[in-house]
């Protein structure tokens, strides 16, 4: 069940919510917790037992690493608490992978039979709560905050379905407080609902029309497509991914608002970046600042004695990036290939990018970024080689573009709304929008623009049968 589906707006959202504001404050809670593992269930039954089991599993190891005093059983245990989660998304999540690669591998050097393999099907959103029991384990044990009473509120923390199969990454130290005591307003479930909506309009109005125009180009073969087509299919795609991520980030946000949580920001606007640093402190937000504090500081981060040292975490750590968002050397390419330019921005891509101005230097960054999504969309490196070829051929190929108004309309909407922000004008309406306190006027002028928004969301949902969500099974 995604959010931007007829089942979960007209049914299961209204319902939650009705249930929720009904319910004392003591149930509210639990009221949370039975909707998140229904919403689990609902898309991956056969997974819903793993997980709650995993989850019991890793609430009492903590609990008995919180009140051990001997640090070398804590480091045990802590060790324990880090080897069944990764444990769960190393097999769930790559183990088809490995096997595939030690087969080829077998195959190519003539060293026998392949390894039989029945291949392991993926629970939903595997990534995201893993990352998120690992931060429960590491922040108690480096005693930045301390372990959740009952195990009720432990499983509502990494289940909570607002931010469960795609984020935003909530670490246990910034929502803690927050499941044990919140507030919530009237003003709060108001403006949680408005940015739901725009999320949903995000993903559906425009990720949708530019994912089915990416979808149609990237099934024909790239060798016979037009310069022209290629462009269009990656630009398509280009503004799908973000405007399908941030969409249902807003909704999550919006969501955990409406009921009282403030889950942390996840985009900033990434395409306006002025190099390929600050896009991956736009892009992913909590992502970044995951593997920032759990990967590459503990690494060593910048406080290393040689360079060679500083560029091997960046790279490391985003070669790690890259095969966190799926189980193939394509999406690991990705990684490595950003990590070549952050490694660049230390050597002399910044300074060089800060001398050259703005405009150039973020049609710059976006063109890298761009290239970078060819590896990350198409399905093998032989056939991202070929895509490229065809970007930069400039000529019409066997399959012309095909001319749609829609599509290209939303293209440019797509454009204007993720440049916007670079003038003044445009920051200050998004923050108006997101961030400012709402007067009256202003609440009711956003109370009309986003029914508007809903029921033409609505409508789209209803009548096209296409409706992906990039992110589902990450």
């Amino acid at each position: 069940m995604v959010f931007s589906s007829a089942v979960f707006l007209l049914v299961f959202l209204p319902v939650f919510l009705i249930t929720y504001y009904l319910v004392g404050s003591r149930l509210k809670n639990y009221t949370i917790l039975l909707f998140s593992i229904f919403f689990y269930a609902w898309g991956a039954p056969d997974f819903v037992f793993v997980v709650l089991g995993s989850m019991i599993v890793n609430f009492y190891v903590v609990q008995a690493m919180q009140r051990s005093v001997r640090m070398h059983l804590k480091g045990l245990l802590l060790g324990l608490s880090v080897a069944i989660n990764l444990g769960l998304l190393l097999y769930f999540k790559y183990a088809n992978f490995f096997i595939d690669n030690v087969n080829a591998l077998i195959s190519t050097m003539g060293l026998g039979s392949d390894i039989p393999w029945a291949s392991v099907a993926l629970p939903v959103g595997i990534s995201f709560f893993t990352f998120q029991s690992l931060t429960y384990s590491v922040d108690v044990y480096r005693k930045v905050h301390a372990p959740l009473q009952k195990l009720t509120d432990y499983i509502l923390y990494i289940l909570m379905f607002p931010q469960l199969i795609a984020g935003p990454i909530v670490r246990f130290n910034f929502i803690a407080d927050q499941i044990t005591h919140r507030n919530e307003t009237a003003d709060d479930r108001l403006l949680g609902m408005f940015r739901f909506i725009i999320g949903l309009a995000k993903k559906v109005l425009i990720a949708n029309v530019l994912g089915a125009e990416a979808d149609r180009i990237m099934a024909l073969d790239p060798a016979t497509i037009s310069s022209a087509t290629a462009w269009m299919g990656i630009l398509a795609y280009t503004f799908q991914i973000y405007f399908d991520f941030a969409g249902y980030s807003d909704m999550a946000i919006g969501i955990g608002r409406m009921i009282g949580f403030t889950f942390p920001e996840n985009f900033n606007n990434p395409y306006v970046s002025q190099s390929i640093t600050e896009f991956w402190r736009r892009w992913h937000i909590t992502l970044g600042a995951w593997m920032r504090d759990y990967l590459y500081i503990p690494l060593g981060g910048n406080r290393v004695k040689t360079l060679r040292r500083l560029y091997f975490n960046l790279w490391f750590v985003f070669l790690v990036s890259g095969l966190w968002h799926g189980a193939s050397w394509n999406f690991v390419i990705w990684g490595g290939y950003h990590g070549f330019f952050l490694i660049l921005d230390r050597i002399f891509l910044l300074k060089l990018l800060k001398r050259s101005g703005r405009v150039f230097s973020t049609v710059f960054t976006f063109f890298v970024v761009v290239m970078g999504w060819v590896f990350f969309r198409v399905e093998d490196f032989a056939t991202a080689m070929v895509y490229f070829q065809r970007l930069f051929a400039f000529d019409r190929g066997t399959i012309p573009l095909l001319y749609d108004p829609e599509v290209v309309t939303i293209l440019i909407v797509a454009l204007f709304f993720s440049f916007i922000t670079i003038s003044k004008a445009g920051l200050q309406l998004q923050d108006k929008v997101y961030y400012a306190k709402y007067p009256p006027q202003r609440k009711y002028v956003m109370f009309v623009c986003t029914l508007v928004l809903f029921i033409m969301s609505l409508a789209s949902v209803t009548t096209s049968g296409f409706n992906p969500f990039i992110y589902f099974r990450f």
